[in-house]
C-alpha cells in the first residue's frame, strides 16, 4: 500500500510542477495585473477563461476520459498507439470546427457571455478553446505512460511563455483583458504544436471508427456530468458578473486565483489518481487503497484550507491591489470548495472502474441545482445578502450535496470501506481550529499574523493527542524520514548508488 501512495505522490508532484510554477508566478504577478486591469476587465477575462474550459469539456465528447480507461485495458503497444491516434484525431477535429463556429458568431457570443459587444475578446477565447483542449489531450498521453520528465518540460515551457507574453501584452502593450487571454492561450497553442511533434508516433488526423465508437460509448455519458460539475464551479462567476456586480466578479476572481494554493494539490491528484486507480487489478486491494487515499487527501488539503481560512486577509493584502481587498471574504470558502471537488474525483474513479459512468450525471445535476438555488438566496440581485462570501458558501453547499448523492449512487458498485471515524475526527479538529482562530484572534497587523500561524500548529498537536494516526502509519513515517536522511547523506558524501534505487518510485522526482 505504501508503494502505491509513493507512486501517487511522485506522479502527482510531477503533474503539479507546471501548475505549481504557473500558479506561483500568477500569484507573484497578480499585484501587477490588478494594477493594470480594473475589477471589471479582470472579471471579464476570468469569465472567458472559465467559459473556454466548460466548452472544452463538451468538445472533448468524453474522449479524453475514455482514452485513459481504454489504454489500461490493452497491454499491446501497437493497439495502445492506435487508440491514442484515434483519440487525438477526434479531439483535433472537434476543436477546430468548434473554434471556427465561435469565431463566426463572435459578436453574438460576446453579448451572451459578457453582456457587451466585444468580438475581439471572443476571438482570443476561440484560440484558447482550440489550444486548451488539444493540450489536455496531449498531456493525457504523457500521463498514461507516466512520462513525468517530458510533462515537466512541456508544462514549464508553457508557464514561461505564458508569463512572458502576458506581461508584455498587459503591462507594456496595455492590451487589458485581451492581453491576459492572448498571453495564456498563445503559449498553450505553441506547446500543443511542440507536443504533437514529440508524440508524432501517436498523432494523427484520422481516427479508426471502431475505436472511436467504443470510446464514445464510454465517454459520452460522462460529458453531461463533467459539464455540470464544471458549470457548478463557474456559474457563480457568471452570476456575479452578469447579475450582481462587475466589481464583485473581479474581486471574486482574485479570490479564486488565491485559492490556487489548494487548486494545485487537487489538480495534481486529478491527473495522477485515475491512472494509478485503474492500474490496480485486484478489487480488494483497490478498495483498501481508495479508502486510505481518501483519508490522506482529506488530511493534506484540509490543513491547507484551515491555513487559508486563518490567513486570508494577509494573503489578499500581500498579493492584490487595495481595491481587491474584499476578496478575502470568499477565499476560505473557495479553498474548501476545491478540496471537496478532489473528494468527488474518488467517486468518479469508482464509476469508471465499474463502467457505469452514467451515474455521475444525477449527482452533478443535483450539485448544480443546489449551487444556483443558494446563489439566488445568498447573493440576491438587489445587492444585499452575503455578497461574494455567499457565492463561496453556495459552491461548498453544492459540493457537499453532490458528494452525498454520489456516495449513495456508487456504494453498491464497488466496495470501499471509507474511514468514517477518522474523517469525522479530522473535520472536527480542522473546523474547530479555523473557526476559533477567526473568532478569537486579531484580524490585522504582524501580531495577528504571528498568532494565527501559531494557532495553526494546534492541528498536528490535536491529531496526535486524539490518536488520529495508526501505529503502523507512525512507524512507516519514521522509516520514510530515516530513508530520506540516508539518501541526503549519501548524496552529500558522493556515494549515492543509482542502481540501488533503480526500482524506487521516488527516483524520477
Amino acid at each position: 500500500m505504501l508503494g502505491y501512495l509513493k507512486r501517487l505522490v511522485t506522479t502527482g508532484a510531477a503533474y503539479q510542477f507546471g501548475d505549481i510554477v504557473a500558479k506561483g508566478l500568477a500569484l507573484i504577478t497578480l499585484p501587477l495585473y490588478t494594477r493594470h486591469l480594473s475589477p471589471t476587465e479582470y472579471g471579464a477575462a476570468e469569465s472567458l477563461l472559465t467559459a473556454v474550459i466548460l466548452a472544452s469539456i463538451l468538445l472533448r465528447v468524453g474522449i479524453g476520459e475514455a482514452f485513459i480507461r481504454f489504454y489500461f485495458d490493452d497491454e499491446d503497444p501497437a493497439r495502445r498507439d492506435r487508440i491514442a491516434r484515434s483519440a487525438t484525431a477526434a479531439v483535433a477535429w472537434t476543436t477546430t470546427v468548434g473554434s471556427l463556429v465561435v469565431v463566426a458568431f463572435a459578436g453574438e457570443v460576446s453579448r451572451l457571455l459578457l453582456g457587451v459587444h466585444d468580438p475581439e475578446l471572443i476571438y482570443c477565447a476561440a484560440l484558447g478553446l482550440w489550444a486548451f483542449t488539444n493540450l489536455e489531450m496531449a498531456y493525457a498521453q504523457l500521463r498514461v505512460d507516466e512520462r513525468k520528465r517530458t510533462y515537466v518540460y512541456a508544462s514549464g515551457a508553457n508557464v514561461a511563455m505564458t508569463v512572458t507574453f502576458t506581461v508584455l501584452l498587459v503591462v507594456f502593450a496595455d492590451q487589458g483583458a485581451r492581453g491576459l487571454l492572448l498571453g495564456n492561450f498563445g503559449a498553450s497553442a505553441l506547446v500543443v504544436v511542440g507536443l504533437w511533434w514529440v508524440l508524432r508516433r501517436r498523432f494523427s488526423l484520422r481516427a479508426k471508427m471502431a475505436d472511436l465508437r467504443a470510446m464514445l460509448r464510454f465517454g459520452l455519458p460522462t460529458v453531461p456530468a463533467d459539464a455540470s460539475v464544471y458549470a457548478l464551479q463557474v456559474v457563480d462567476r457568471f452570476y456575479l458578473f452578469r447579475v450582481y456586480s462587475h466589481g464583485a466578479a473581479g474581486r471574486y476572481s482574485v479570490a479564486v486565483k488565491l485559492a490556487t494554493v489548494v487548486f494545485v494539490a487537487v489538480r495534481g491528484f486529478q491527473y495522477a489518481w485515475p491512472p494509478l486507480a485503474y492500474s490496480i487489478e485486484s478489487d480488494e486491494e483497490a478498495g483498501r487503497l481508495y479508502s486510505l487515499v481518501t483519508t490522506y487527501y482529506a488530511l493534506a488539503t484540509g490543513v491547507v484550507v484551515c491555513g487559508v481560512a486563518l490567513l486570508a486577509r494577509w494573503m489578499v493584502r500581500l498579493l492584490a491591489a487595495e481595491r481587491f481587498f474584499g476578496a478575502y471574504r470568499a477565499l476560505p470558502w473557495l479553498a474548501l470548495g476545491w478540496a471537496l471537488y478532489g473528494l468527488f474525483l474518488v467517486f468518479v474513479v469508482i464509476t469508471g472502474r465499474a463502467r457505469v459512468t452514467s451515474r455521475n450525471f444525477p449527482a452533478a445535476a443535483v450539485g448544480l441545482a443546489i449551487n444556483v438555488t443558494l446563489l439566488l438566496l445568498l447573493v440576491p440581485r438587489s445587492g444585499a445578502g452575503l455578497g461574494i462570501a455567499g457565492a463561496g458558501i453556495a459552491l461548498c453547499g453544492a459540493y457537499a450535496g453532490m458528494l452525498a448523492v454520489m456516495y449513495v449512487l456508487t456504494r453498491s458498485l464497488f466496495k470501499v470501506g471509507f474511514e468514517w471515524r477518522r474523517l469525522a475526527q479530522l473535520t472536527v479538529i480542522l473546523a474547530g481550529v479555523a473557526v476559533s482562530g477567526e473568532l478569537l484572534l486579531p484580524t490585522r497587523g504582524f501580531a495577528g499574523l504571528a498568532l494565527r500561524i501559531a494557532w495553526l500548529a494546534l492541528v498536528p498537536a490535536l491529531l496526535l493527542l486524539t490518536r488520529f494516526f495508526h501505529p503502523h502509519e507512525r512507524s512507516q513515517a519514521k522509516a520514510l524520514v530515516a530513508d530520506g536522511r540516508r539518501r541526503v547523506a549519501a548524496f552529500r558524501a558522493g556515494h549515492g548508488d543509482v542502481e540501488e534505487y533503480a526500482d524506487d518510485p521516488l527516483k524520477d522526482l
